[in-house]
């Protein structure tokens, strides 16, 4: 049985523990989307540092429909953001490659998200006694690779790689967050498309998946397989010659 307010307090002291090897003053910086996984992962950073170790950052990428969601979970932990819009930034990029390639779909999808990396990390190593820069990712999205590489898959150190969207959704409810954030339909805020109706499955029965290895439809069941396969590479660490 999941025991969600066993498994914070044990995050908790996990979090304590990395920043006291890593970065004993140093703060936790982290993109705030809105959605479940920032905002659990925030809620986890206040309780084991403090909100004065709490860096949030808001990053749209010009208008942000939803992100009244994300200042709602700042408001929440009593942090005060800090936004930077990446709209003008993606945008030139956009357009000065444009010039050389023609850009994929996946590739204007994945732009953003790599941008504001690179702009967390730049937060990040001005700040006084630095940063350390959160990964959000969850169990359920590593596995089939829904993440992009070197942009949401980044981070110097990740809370959520060995939880599935079931459980957090589970640790969200017990730390008393908002339930339009826990409860969220998951989106890239990119594409136009839920999570779910995305990747062709539900979370759901992904997780059942991955934890149990049920899966009744067989279609599915080989998406999952093939989709895991393939993007393995994103959870790996970069590949080096062996010389001898």
């Amino acid at each position: 049985m999941f025991n969600a307010e066993k498994e914070i307090e044990d995050i908790v002291a996990w979090i304590r523990e990395w920043f006291e090897e890593n970065g004993p003053k140093a703060s936790a910086v982290i993109g705030i989307s809105g959605g479940k996984d920032s905002s659990v992962c925030a809620a986890l950073l206040v309780k084991a540092l403090g909100k004065e170790r709490v860096t949030g950052v808001l990053m749209p990428d010009g208008e942000q429909a939803d992100i009244s969601d994300s200042y709602m979970i700042m408001e929440h932990l009593g942090l005060e953001p800090i936004v930077i819009d990446i709209g003008d930034t993606t945008s030139a990029l956009k357009a000065t490659l444009s010039e050389k390639v023609e850009l994929s779909r996946d590739t204007l999808i994945n732009i953003p998200p790599r941008v504001r990396m690179t702009t967390l990390y730049a937060i990040a190593q001005s700040l006084p006694n630095g940063g350390r820069v959160t990964n959000t990712c969850n169990k359920s999205e590593d596995y089939i690779g829904y993440s992009t590489k070197y942009g949401d898959a980044a981070g110097d150190f990740s809370i959520l790689a060995n939880y599935t969207v079931t459980e957090v959704l589970m640790i969200g409810e017990a730390l008393g967050l908002p339930d339009k954030l826990v409860h969220k339909t998951p989106s890239d805020g990119l594409s136009g498309m839920s999570d779910e109706d995305k990747i062709g499955f539900t979370y759901a029965v992904l997780d059942c998946y991955i934890t149990d290895g049920i899966c009744e439809d067989e279609a599915i069941r080989a998406k999952i397989d093939h989709m895991h396969k393939i993007n393995l590479h994103k959870l790996r660490t970069i590949p080096s010659f062996p010389r001898n």
